[in-house]
């Protein structure tokens, strides 16, 4: 039996050394010897970690501000619909959960992609005429953020680049620039309710784009687009042969006057990869439960791209057992009037926020139809002692204890967002002191003006 014997050396002052011998047959024949050094600490971070930005911590995180000390921190900042205990999950839910964990059969490892079981159910869910999915079809993830890293890391190469909307979630860039993706930017217009500029998008393609990604319902916008936008989405898609990365955790939180369309049962012959959770429509983000659904009818995605996503799915050891366990149950018997309420609630408050905040002078929101969110535009012109939207929230939380996030966390200065998932008094409340806050810094055409000269 042949055999390898490593040793190392070191007589008296010589430097020891690595000598490898190969013993065969008894014979044992020196392959190397390789000079020793002397250990040094030299422990550095990787490139992917230092490659990876998120904008909203590198900005909130700077802002070094104190809230007025005499009135009650309002934060407007947080896309977290359980923070203020105003919108629990539904007690079917929870029920689901509590009789899986006493059953004691979803304590071990499952399948990196999700229990077999498990994907049926959310396939059964999603199914429909239009866009027919099977178990093979869903790759379960921890949460949906995780599915938007998996879809990234399948589709696109280091080198390649992605299209990414403006403003957008900041996750999209954060991923994509630890990846080595090149991100480019394309425009939302907030006079057509945040469609996209369809001929900016398509002047963004070339060679090494990978993916489209199309965010609907639109987390910062909460704008919901139409049927006719979506397939003005598709044809771009389709004559540039770029697939789409679909963002859809929104999908199904829109108000009664709109009606959402998954992007999927508008094209048979684009490629979508749609990602989604049960984070935001069920309200429990922190059970970090999100799924994948690969719509391919033409087949161009191919064994190439869900053997992709099965190998990176086993990077880790796929989400919470105990939360799939639940899913069937979860999904199909969650009542409708659940859903119901939080929209009532939603739409409640967006009414309230849109009709309060467009009645101050200087600032011009823009009305959501969906999702948790509503951007509003700072005309700056009428705020000159202002730099930016980021110098305008810091004052508003020193003056007014009222945290909104400036807008150019998501690529687009001169807006802030505004959550809506708080009580209701609480909106009133912000919005009081918004209005208060705007009436003392608004200078009208002349002051501005008076006010610039003084600089």
């Amino acid at each position: 039996m042949d055999s390898y014997l490593i040793q190392v050396d070191g007589h008296g002052d010589h430097t020891p050394v690595l000598d490898v011998h190969l013993k065969t047959n008894g014979n044992s024949i020196s392959l190397a010897k390789v000079k020793g050094r002397k250990p040094r600490w030299a422990v550095r971070a990787s490139e992917m970690s230092k490659k990876t930005f998120n904008p909203v911590r590198a900005i909130v995180d700077t802002m070094k501000v104190e809230p007025n000390p005499k009135k009650a921190m309002i934060s407007l900042s947080l896309g977290d619909p359980t923070v203020f205990g105003n919108l629990p999950t539904n007690d079917e839910v929870t029920r689901a959960v509590k009789e899986v964990l006493d059953s004691g059969r979803y304590n071990g490892y499952a399948p990196s992609v999700g229990y077999q079981s498990c994907r049926e159910a959310v396939a059964s869910h999603y199914s429909c005429p239009e866009a027919p999915l099977e178990a093979q079809d869903v790759i379960l993830t921890s949460g949906c953020s995780q599915a938007i890293e998996l879809a990234l890391a399948v589709l696109a190469n280091p080198g390649q680049n992605i299209l990414v909307p403006r403003p957008g979630f900041s996750l999209y860039k954060t991923l994509a620039l630890s990846m080595g993706i090149e991100v480019k930017l394309y425009n939302l217009l907030p006079e057509k309710s945040w469609e996209i500029d369809l001929e900016h998008l398509e002047s963004l393609v070339d060679e090494k784009t990978a993916c489209l990604i199309v965010n609907n319902p639109s987390n910062p916008c909460g704008s919901v687009f139409s049927k006719s936008h979506l397939q003005k989405i598709l044809s771009v898609a389709s004559r540039q042969c770029v697939p789409i990365l679909a963002d859809e955790i929104y999908g199904d939180m829109v108000f009664a006057d709109c009606k959402y369309e998954p992007i999927a049962t508008l094209s048979n012959n684009v490629p979508i990869l749609s990602c989604g959770g049960l984070a935001k429509r069920w309200l429990v983000p922190g059970w970090r439960m999100g799924w994948i659904l690969i719509h391919d009818r033409r087949d161009i995605f191919g064994n190439e791209i869900r053997d992709g996503l099965v190998r990176l799915s086993q990077r880790i050891l796929g989400p919470c057992t105990i939360v799939q366990g639940a899913l069937e149950r979860i999904l199909h018997r969650t009542p409708p009037e659940f859903y119901h309420n939080t929209l009532s609630i939603l739409k409640s408050n967006a009414d309230l926020c849109y009709a309060a905040l467009s009645a101050i002078p200087g600032l011009q929101p823009v009305r959501p139809a969906g999702a948790m969110y509503l951007m509003v535009e700072i005309e700056m012109e009428h705020f000159p002692e202002f730099e930016n939207d980021v110098e305008f929230t810091e004052r508003l939380i020193s003056e007014q204890s009222v945290f909104c996030l400036p807008a150019t966390c998501f690529e687009y200065p001169n807006f802030f967002r505004v959550v809506i998932t708080v009580p209701e008094e609480m909106i009133l409340e912000a919005c009081s002191r918004i209005q208060e806050f705007c009436e003392t810094h608004y200078q009208g055409a002349e002051g501005a003006q008076d006010l610039e000269c003084d600089k």
